[in-house]
């Protein structure tokens, strides 16, 4: 089963490749900066149509689907983003994902995450490791003194986006330097794999980060939401992975909690 979500995922990252005309198929969705092309929701299609072939009794709960979502808290469900990094996708920043996950009861149990511009495909299945290609990856041994550490802005909402910025600088006053992709999906892949050792984002929604907290744990990494609490896969929240060596930081009332329903 994995490795035909992994063919399948590989498959519609050609549609991302081969895009042409971009700035033309861009729609606008509510929020700052909140984007969607003809491209994600191509890519969104195309993922449907062959994931539910290969499992039928699945409910599908991806980004761009606009009807009630269906309830994922019994049995199968696929969990995905197109194109996670959508404004990187945009202005031909080649930092952007595909990411699938198969839940089972409400908890991934594959997880697949593919930058088809640098060919890299991570991905874990419950139990059973966490890989980049064919290497099992595993999560850094380093303090936060020692840590590189990736955010997200949530640019979506102001107040989280101020919010986002102090816990990162506080971060950052005690790690060694900070990054941003624009992918969430990525960032925590880098963290599964060792380039990084600690992320956060205060607004993720379960597409943007169930693959990838999969491969995290996988890898022996931790995933929460900034106070050490256990995250869910059914609404938007505040997600935090990390490696095992760092310590989250008090919030002092920033952890940005208020989560919605989806």
């Amino acid at each position: 089963m994995l490795n035909k979500i992994i063919d399948i995922v590989k498959e519609c990252g050609e549609i991302i490749l081969g895009a042409t005309d971009i700035a033309r198929k861009i729609h606008q969705k509510e929020g700052k900066g909140n984007f969607v092309t003809d491209y994600d929701s191509r890519v969104q299609a195309a993922l449907k149509e062959k994931l539910l072939a290969l499992l039928p009794e699945a409910v599908f709960f991806g980004e761009e689907d606009d009807a009630d979502r269906e309830d994922i808290s019994n049995g199968y469900a696929f969990i995905v983003d197109p194109i996670d990094g959508t404004a990187n996708f945009t202005r031909g920043y080649k930092m952007s994902c595909i990411s699938a996950a198969l839940a089972k009861d409400g908890r991934p149990i594959l997880g697949v995450v593919y930058n088809p511009y640098l060919e890299e495909v991570f991905y874990a299945q419950k139990g059973g490791g966490a890989f980049l290609n064919q290497d099992r990856i595993t999560a850094s041994s380093n303090t936060l003194e020692e840590s590189i550490i990736l955010f997200g802005t949530s640019p979506y909402s102001e107040e989280l986006s101020k919010k986002s910025f102090e816990i990162a600088y506080r971060y950052f006053s005690r790690a060694r330097d900070l990054r941003r992709s624009g992918s969430a999906a990525y960032d925590m892949c880098c963290l599964a794999c060792g380039r990084a050792d600690f992320f956060f984002e205060l607004g993720l929604s379960p597409w943007d980060y169930a693959a990838a907290a999969l491969i995290v744990e996988e890898a022996g990494g931790i995933i929460s939401d900034m106070e050490g609490n256990p995250v869910t896969y059914d609404k938007k929240q505040p997600v935090a992975g990390r490696a095992p060596k760092v310590e989250l930081l008090c919030q002092d009332g920033l952890s940005g909690s208020n989560s919605s329903n989806i």
